[in-house]
C-alpha cells in the first residue's frame, strides 16, 4: 500500500516554507512530507531529515532524494536531533522542525516488523532493528506488576490486569514469539469486545510505545527543538493518540506565556521569565476528503508553536 503523508496541506501551511530556510523532518518515513518541503525550497535551501528505521533510511525513497544536494538524511532517534543538527552547524538556524509521530503504514503493512495484529509475523515492534530487544524478548521477562502499568498507562486498556495474567500464565509454558499468538491470547482475555475494534489494539499500542520508548523520545525531542529553532521558527506536530498529543499540547502550554519566580516578592519583570514559545491557532484535523482517502488521518491531530 502507497504511504500516503498525513496532513500535508496542512504541515507546508504551518510551516510556512521560506525558499531559503532550513527544516528538520524528524521522520522521514517514505519522504512524504520531505518531498513536499524540498520542492517548495530554493537553490540555497536546505533540508535535514532522520529517521530511526533502517529500512527508511535504505529505501528507494531515500536513494533518490540523495541526488539533491539540498538535502541530507541521518539515522537517528528523536534524541539524537540536537547533536546531529550541532555537527550540521544549523542550531539555533532552523526555520521549521516537523515530527510526525507514531507507526508508518509500510511498517504496519510488513508483516516481518511484528507491529500490526492483523498479519502474522515474528514479535518484533522495533523501529529500529538494529538496537534494543523485541517485544517477544521483553514479555518474556517483564514483570507481571510492570506489563500491566505498561498495558494500562499507554494503551489505556481497562482489562490490562487480565490480559497480564494471560500472558504470564501463557509465557511459563511455552515463549510468545509471533504477533497471531499475541493477539489470540489477548482477544480471549478480554472479556468485553468494542465495536469495530479488535481486542488486541490497545495492548499492542501500548508495547509497542514501550519497546521503543516513544513518549520519552518525543519529550526529549520537544525539549531540544526550542534551542535548535530560530526565532520565528516553527514547530510542527502530528500525533495519533491522546498521550503524545497531551504530552505535546503541555509542552507547548508549559514553554508559552510567563513563568513567574515565586522565592521574590514583589514580582518585578527582571524575576518573570518569558516563554520561548507562543502557540498557533488551534488544534487541526484532518478534513473529510483526507479522512476518505486516508484512514489513518482520522486520528491525527496537529498542533503549532512559533518560537519567539
Amino acid at each position: 500500500m502507497e504511504h500516503l503523508p498525513v496532513m500535508l496541506a496542512e504541515a507546508l501551511q504551518q510551516l510556512a516554507i521560506k525558499k531559503e530556510g532550513i527544516y528538520l523532518d524528524c521522520t522521514f518515513g517514505r519522504g512524504g512530507h520531505s518531498r513536499a518541503i524540498l520542492s517548495g525550497l530554493g537553490a540555497s535551501g536546505r533540508l535535514l531529515a532522520l529517521d530511526r528505521d533502517r529500512e527508511a533510511i535504505d529505501s528507494e525513497y531515500a536513494q533518490k532524494m540523495r541526488e539533491d544536494g539540498r538535502f541530507e538524511l541521518k539515522h537517528s532517534s528523536f534524541s539524537g536531533l540536537e547533536n546531529i543538527a550541532g555537527q550540521a552547524g544549523i542550531s539555533g538556524k532552523v526555520d521549521g522542525i516537523l515530527l510526525d509521530l507514531g507507526v508508518s503504514s509500510p511498517q504496519l503493512d510488513n508483516p516481518e516488523r511484528g507491529f500490526s495484529f492483523l498479519r502474522n509475523g515474528p514479535l518484533d515492534m522495533r523501529m529500529d532493528t538494529t538496537t534494543g530487544i523485541s517485544a517477544a524478548q521483553w514479555l518474556a521477562i517483564v514483570d507481571e506488576k510492570d506489563l500491566v502499568k505498561v498495558l494500562f498507562d499507554y494503551g489505556e486498556e481497562r482489562f490490562a490486569r487480565r490480559i497480564a495474567r494471560a500472558i504470564v500464565t501463557v509465557r511459563m509454558q511455552s515463549p510468545i514469539t509471533t504477533t497471531k499468538q499475541l493477539a489470540e491470547l489477548i482477544a480471549d482475555a478480554v472479556p468485553i469486545k468494542e465495536r469495530h475494534k479488535h481486542p488486541a489494539t490497545r495492548s499492542f499500542q501500548a508495547i509497542r510505545i514501550e519497546i521503543n520508548g516513544e513518549l520519552e523520545q518525543l519529550k526529549a525531542v520537544l525539549k531540544q527543538s526550542v534551542s535548535i529553532l530560530k526565532p520565528e521558527g516553527r514547530l510542527v506536530v502530528i500525533s495519533f493518540h491522546s498521550l503524545e498529543d497531551r504530552i505535546v499540547k503541555r509542552f507547548i502550554k508549559d514553554e508559552s506565556g510567563f513563568k513567574y519566580n515565586p522565592g521574590k516578592l514583589p514580582v518585578k519583570d527582571a524575576d518573570i521569565a518569558k516563554g520561548l514559545l507562543k502557540k498557533i491557532g488551534k488544534a487541526l484535523k484532518a478534513d473529510d476528503a483526507e479522512m476518505a482517502q486516508n484512514p489513518r488521518s482520522r486520528s491525527a491531530v496537529m498542533r503549532v508553536a512559533e518560537k519567539i
